[in-house]
């Protein structure tokens, strides 16, 4: 089942953005890259920005490790 469309341009759907954020990307500008989503009419862009930040909300990041 795919996801919402979120960019039509480039049929990006909110279950590509929760992937390519599983995948790595951190930043709209590594979103735009690796999917393209938002790189034509542009329309997209503040629900793009949503998804990819709540996808980031869920995603664990390993804390550094301090040593003495």
């Amino acid at each position: 089942m795919r996801g919402m469309y979120i960019c039509l341009c480039n049929a990006v759907t909110d279950g590509d953005i929760r992937r390519a954020v599983a995948d790595g990307v951190r930043t709209f500008d590594e979103l735009q890259a690796r999917t393209g989503c938002s790189d034509c009419c542009g329309c997209c862009e503040p629900e793009a920005r949503a998804t990819l930040d709540a996808a980031l909300a869920q995603v664990a990041f390993p804390l550094p490790l301090v040593t003495a």
